[in-house]
């Protein structure tokens, strides 16, 4: 028999019976009771189920309320006790539990650095408002600060070097919506997307100012591209779409994928020649959508659960794509989209991200493997380089930038940003900060237009930010 009640405990349920699947709804009408970002749900038979108050009135006569509240209790049974088994004994640990599991698995609790009250209260308040409830908000800071205080779990290995950063950083203005993929606009605009609440957001640097516009429900936007049309194009990733949003009617276009097992655009570039190009992880498919005709089309990976991720297109273009699954990377014909594996040497390879520099070579992380790799793609020659952190360091984002290739370590704490320079083959790395803590992580990184800086994001604190190196002489002087 599963039991369970809402928080107050004035709803209570039963239910006995087999659980059937498990899933979770992101719609608009199903997260707006709550100010967390997903419903999860379980099916199961009606007449093995009871629902009971100590108010009958509040729910006896209203059969939607029954189907509904019950769906988000048996919810709270289903997935937040077996993602809470991490977490320790103590007060506080079921509010825990309830707020936090309500959008994330506690499971990311327990792989965290830890943080003093203070760190624990900034950052809670990146991800959901508190402050209208300050006995829970006390309850739960107390209860993180006391089981998980600063710690070295999955500490970096921080390589020092001469360079310093400049980081600029902004808090989107909705909390919980995963903020992502940073990209600047010719007229200097950095425009997001975030994820989790159907939103694309667009940032002036210089003032600060943030707007944000509502996406279709369902879309989850997984990435976004500045067109030449001027346009914001993002990746429909849950409702097998494209979709161009208009910055001055605020009109939304989509494009549907043509065929039925084509369901998740992932990540897309615009060629030279205005077509977009696109991957689709879990479909094993890469894409192109051409803005003129609105035609899409889709082909198959060779590699079976090759799962494209990451898409750069070089200069000949020729398209180029990562494998999240294999190891291999892919390079796609831009006429006839003929699809062809290049495969990478060490089985527990698998790359999320690549980028091309100015010679065409292909630089790619090996996450799986925690290293950097480079690929000539004249001599085929192949060449690999242990992260500083190590195996477990789960390079993510990659780009070319002043010179020098970037990416950062998503596997240890903090996220730290890497530095290689290929000349001497020197690493640098500095944590990313979410305001006074270190928290999240980088998933897709850009540099903008003039290439003077980095953009890049973490999606778990809401954050994003613009990346410059300082010049080393007037660092010096100002000493």
């Amino acid at each position: 028999m599963h039991k369970g009640s809402c928080l107050c405990g004035k709803v209570k349920y039963e239910y006995r019976g087999e659980i059937g699947e498990v899933s979770m709804c992101h719609c608009k009408p199903c997260r707006s009771p709550d100010p967390c970002r997903w419903l999860r749900f379980g099916c199961w038979a009606a007449r093995g189920y009871w629902l009971r108050s100590e108010d009958p009135t509040t729910i006896e006569n209203n059969d939607m309320a029954r189907k509904t509240l019950g769906s988000v209790f048996l919810a709270a049974a289903l997935c937040h006790a077996s993602a809470a088994l991490a977490l320790p004994d103590g007060e506080g640990r079921e509010t825990v539990e309830a707020v936090c599991a309500a959008c994330h698995g506690v499971n990311l609790i327990e792989r965290s650095s830890g943080y003093s009250r203070d760190d624990w209260e900034y950052l809670t308040s990146t991800m959901i408002d508190l402050s209208g409830d300050a006995a829970r908000q006390d309850e739960i800071l107390d209860y993180l600060a006391e089981h998980f205080p600063p710690s070295d779990n999955r500490a970096a290995t921080p390589a020092d070097g001469p360079l310093r950063l400049q980081i600029e950083e902004w808090k989107v203005p909705t909390l919980g919506q995963r903020s992502r993929d940073p990209v600047e606009a010719p007229d200097g605009s950095i425009w997001w997307v975030g994820q989790w609440l159907d939103i694309l957001g667009r940032l002036d640097p210089e003032t600060s100012e943030m707007q944000e516009f509502d996406l279709p429900s369902g879309a989850r936007p997984h990435s976004v591209n500045i067109g030449p049309d001027g346009a914001a194009w993002y990746t429909g990733n849950r409702n097998a779409t494209m979709g161009r949003f208009d910055p001055d009617s605020g009109e939304i276009s989509e494009y549907p994928m043509p065929e039925e097992a084509a369901r998740d655009p992932h990540t897309a570039e615009f060629a030279a020649d205005g077509t977009l190009w696109f991957s689709l992880q879990q479909s094993n498919m890469i894409g192109r959508l051409d803005p003129q005709t609105g035609e899409v089309q889709v082909v198959p990976s060779p590699r079976e659960r090759s799962r494209p991720y990451g898409l750069k297109v070089a200069e000949d273009g020729t398209v180029w794509v990562s494998c999240n699954g294999a190891n291999c990377l892919l390079r796609v014909d831009p006429e006839t989209m003929e699809v062809s594996e290049i495969p990478l040497p060490e089985a527990g390879t698998t790359v999320r991200r690549l980028d091309i520099d100015a010679d065409g070579i292909i630089w790619w992380v090996n996450s799986g493997l925690g290293r950097l790799g480079r690929y000539d793609p004249d001599t085929g020659d192949i060449q690999e380089w242990d992260s500083p952190s190590g195996p477990d360091s789960h390079p993510y984002a990659i780009a070319v930038f002043d010179g020098a290739v970037w990416y950062n370590e998503s596997g240890v704490r903090p996220d730290m940003l890497v530095r290689f320079d290929p000349q001497t083959e020197d690493f640098q790395s500095w944590p990313i900060p979410s305001g006074p803590v270190y928290a999240g992580i980088l998933r897709h990184m850009r540099t903008t237009l003039d290439g003077e800086a980095l953009l890049i994001h973490q999606s778990g604190t809401n954050h994003i930010a613009r990346v410059s190196v300082e010049d080393n002489g007037a660092a010096e002087a100002a000493e």
